[in-house]
């Protein structure tokens, strides 16, 4: 099994990881973490294989968890999937100078959580069935590896849909769009529309800004990110 740390300082967001984590094949949560300082103290004493690490935390970065968890790799290696609401290219450089396997973007479908899991899981597989390594193992690890980058599109994300949602994106009004006002722009089915929304946000080509009515759940609006 495939032991998983969980930090993030939201209980809620935790919890949910958690579950999601626990009941994808192969892998099981041995602890959760709402800071830093305890994030560094269960890498310690757990022994995960891998931590889901978000970077906003209370006490300090969680670019500064991964600083030090790199530095006591020799005693403590550890693998991270970075979940964050941080989108800056600042962010984004030092998690990949700090090696992590993967950089989601919230927020983001419960799939490409799942995705993201089973990749690693097949990644990890793959490392330890090699044994007698040459040149073509590791240009094929290392081409596997740089294919899971942050940019990389999900199965059944077409180009040309990308497009016209980025179109209908462009277009909307200041207050931005919601995935039924954009499905009614596109022709795309609602479902869909909310594929193609939140993969532009987790590539970073929109944002999505929640607005509060009266009463129940906040309406969940799209805005496209100008370049």
């Amino acid at each position: 099994m495939i032991q998983v740390l969980v930090v993030d300082d939201d209980f809620m967001v935790a919890r949910l990881h958690s579950s999601v984590v626990s009941r994808h094949p192969g892998f099981e949560v041995v602890g959760a973490a709402r800071n830093g300082s305890e994030a560094l103290a269960a890498v310690r004493s757990l022994r995960p294989d891998l931590v889901l690490l978000d970077i906003h935390l209370p006490d300090m970065s969680g670019l500064e968890v991964l600083r030090r968890f790199r530095e006591s790799s020799a005693d403590y290696p550890v693998d991270v999937i970075v979940i964050s609401a941080a989108r800056d290219l600042d962010s984004l450089r030092t998690a990949l100078r700090g090696g992590v396997f993967q950089y989601l973007v919230k927020p983001f479908e419960i799939e490409s959580l799942r995705s993201k899991l089973t990749e690693y899981a097949e990644h990890r597989a793959e490392l330890q069935r090699l044994t007698d390594i040459d040149q073509a193992e590791v240009d094929r690890v290392f081409r596997a590896q740089g294919s899971r980058g942050p940019s990389t599109a999900p199965k059944g994300i077409s180009p040309e849909t990308t497009d016209l949602v980025v179109q209908a994106l462009g277009d909307a009004p200041a207050d931005g769009m919601s995935a039924s006002d954009c499905a009614a722009v596109t022709g795309l089915s609602r479902s869909s529309t909310r594929r193609y929304l939140e993969h532009l946000v987790t590539i970073g080509r929109a944002e999505m800004r929640p607005r509060y009515g009266v009463a129940g759940r906040p309406e969940r609006r799209y805005h496209l990110l100008r370049r």
